[in-house]
């Protein structure tokens, strides 16, 4: 009885979206400019994902044979599907937001009250359909198959698809917001989203591409990836009853989740950024409060009520701290953008530094939860806490892709020339939806942490290791290979951008000296030029850092064996998560740094200050948008490259 909750709130879940994209749909699209400005983002992120899905379906399909070949053709199947449930819910989340921004810009005429609901609901289509797609494919296939190993290829193939949508999507977004910046604000003086800048649309593309169908894939990912361990570690540790009550408890998060959507409300004049904070609140209360009456219902241990419930806190608990590292109202934002008066250099170094001290806080928040649910359910009730902070991913992906659309929206209506007002209400939400990011790119590198120990122990328990001997050779180097793979990735993430920027700088100088009239205003950029640069680019750059991800396990565990390989995924978890973290929030506080001086402190825009934050800004955006973020689809991609392999790992490794 109680597991047909999983597959009914799936169904439930993507019928919610679908109602949710029909009321977005059919809200007014505004002037035939504002129309004009839509049109050119939706063609352009439209071709992106074109681009990008025509090169993962070759992948997908050669690593299907391979798969097939090597562990059958089950675990092949699940593979293709998790890939297609991923993609699906990345591509429909993103036409609603590339819908959404411009009914957003025109119903702000009407106030905030009005212009809310439509960035809102519309992020709430990605949300739900991303929990929707994964909770209903985890639930059939389990009917079929009846064994979470075989799930495993589900969670492999979804991670796959995260990987190329979080790594392309950010290369992309970067470039076209570095050559926007440097050259439009720092050489021209231009303000945001001015018209006249060649970038402006391929800016306002990466926002889609980047932290919807980006953001959507990596919590997809993590969240399929927490559901599977927990289901394998359950039949490993307590039987069939453990393979069942992630899908039951997943079930949970996501009725939470359309209950907390449902409740977000912004009244004429109200606080965009309280009321999606509010959602997320109550999404958590209704969830933990639910979960303790099926706990008690089923009359299963508290201690497993507590290990979910210290996962829900911690994943709160991250996102707070992310919060207050990287608001624009507390302060090391306010520190980092007064630093700027200075230069750029002392910005750099400030922004840098709190990055650092905000490791600390989650760091020990997800220390504890560890401890807590290791004392009282053990390796399952770790698992759990991976599950029971990924359990209101539907909000946290709707407040998430709120950002991005009302990002559009205040760009639209900047290029559309609407008038002060209309551009104020937009430029409000637009605050909110900064604030929402970062809190949940926190929440979704604490998420991956958690999921990756639980992928982690779940590879333990397939090679059947019971513990890592560092005094053992093999660990210690599989260890040290496993801790430079975030940087590494890093590295060659930031370069990406840094040489897809550099192409895209220069196409906008020639564009300012070949075109007349266009820094005048009397003539139009050949947007598209820029738009094909940032996605010929971003699909090129991504190529090696995604290789080396997944062959690097491999050829660490088929040399070094499986024990190396478990040194080499402890190593990749620790560097991996305080990487994501410190490049995620540091490039937040810079981001925020230079919107509070041009919200007019320290001299305002076009101040000496101004000029050093938004270098400042540039540094922290392939941090905070590219490389951090990605480092948590890295590390579970690492995991689960191990965890489906290590079948064929034990019987030919050389060591």
């Amino acid at each position: 009885m109680l597991l047909t909750i999983a597959p009914l709130a799936g169904i439930v879940s993507i019928l919610t979206a679908t109602y949710l994209f029909y009321y977005v749909n059919k809200q007014g699209t505004g002037t035939k400019k504002m129309r004009e400005i839509a049109d050119a983002i939706k063609e352009g992120s439209r071709a992106f994902l074109k681009r990008q899905y025509q090169t993962l379906t070759l992948f997908t399909l050669a690593m299907a044979v391979i798969l097939a070949f090597l562990l059958g053709i089950n675990i092949a199947l699940t593979f293709i599907i998790g890939s297609l449930c991923s993609a699906l819910a990345g591509f429909i989340g993103m036409e609603i937001a590339v819908r959404a921004n411009v009914r957003t810009a025109y119903a702000a005429e009407k106030g905030i009250n009005k212009a809310f609901p439509i960035a809102f609901y519309a992020g709430a289509v990605m949300g739900l359909l991303v929990v929707g797609f994964a909770l209903l494919g985890i639930s059939i296939l389990y009917f079929i198959y009846a064994d979470p190993n075989i799930i495993l290829g589900f969670s492999f193939g979804a991670s796959m698809i995260a990987l190329f949508a979080k790594a392309g999507g950010g290369i992309y977004t970067k470039t076209a917001d570095i050559g926007a910046d440097l050259v439009g604000k720092v050489e021209m003086n231009f303000p945001e989203d001015d018209p006249r800048n060649p970038a402006v649309i391929a800016d306002n593309v990466g926002d889609n591409v980047g932290d919807v169908a980006g953001t959507g894939a990596d919590l997809f990912d993590s969240y399929v990836g927490s559901i599977v361990a927990t289901m394998i570690l359950g039949s490993e540790t307590i039987g069939p009853l453990g393979v069942t009550l992630p899908l039951i408890i997943a079930g949970v998060g996501i009725i939470a989740s359309i209950l907390g959507t449902a409740a977000v409300r912004v009244g004429e004049g109200g606080n965009a950024g309280a009321a999606l904070n509010r959602g997320t609140f109550l999404t958590t209360i209704i969830f933990a409060i639910i979960t303790y009456g099926i706990v008690t219902f089923m009359e299963l241990s508290m201690n497993i009520y507590y290990s979910i419930i210290v996962g829900l806190i911690a994943g709160v608990g991250i996102g707070l701290t992310s919060d207050y590292f990287t608001s624009i109202d507390r302060g090391p934002v306010k520190k980092t953008a007064e630093a700027s008066k200075t230069g750029t250099a002392i910005t750099i170094l400030t922004g840098f530094s709190y990055g650092i001290m905000s490791v600390v806080p989650p760091v020990i928040g997800i220390s504890i939860a560890i401890l807590i649910s290791w004392y009282v359910e053990g390796v399952y009730g770790v698992a759990l806490a991976a599950l029971g902070m990924l359990s209101i991913t539907g909000m946290i992906v709707s407040s998430d892709s709120y950002g991005p659309i009302v990002d559009n929206a205040a760009g639209i209506a900047e290029q559309s020339g609407m008038e002060a007002k209309i551009i104020e209400v937009t430029n409000e939400l637009d605050a909110a939806g900064n604030t929402a990011k970062a809190i949940t790119k926190g929440f979704a590198i604490g998420a991956a942490a958690l999921t990756v120990l639980a992928l982690f122990t779940a590879y333990s328990k397939i090679v059947n290791i019971t513990a890592l001997d560092l005094m053992n050779p093999l660990v210690l180097v599989g260890m040290f290979i496993g801790s430079i793979m975030p940087p590494l990735f890093s590295a060659l993430m930031i370069l990406s951008v840094g040489k897809n920027a550099f192409r895209m700088i220069e196409e906008i100088r020639r564009q300012f000296r070949e075109i007349p009239g266009l820094i005048e205003g009397k003539a139009k950029p050949d947007y598209a030029k820029c738009v094909d640069i940032a996605t010929k680019g971003a699909l090129k750059e991504l190529v090696l850092p995604s290789i080396l991800t997944i062959t690097t396990p491999l050829l660490v565990g088929f040399i070094l064996g499986s024990k190396a390989l478990g040194g080499f995924l402890a190593g990749s978890i620790i560097t991996g998560v305080i990487f994501a973290l410190f490049m995620s929030n540091s490039g937040g506080t810079w981001d925020n740094a230079k919107k509070y001086i041009e919200a007019g402190h320290f001299g305002g825009k076009g101040s000496e200050a101004h000029k050093a934050a938004i270098v400042g800004d540039t540094v922290g955006d392939p941090f905070k948008d590219t490389a951090g973020p990605s480092i948590n689809t890295m590390i579970t991609v690492m995991s689960l490259t191990a965890s489906v392999f290590a079948p064929i790992i034990i019987k030919y490794a050389l060591l």
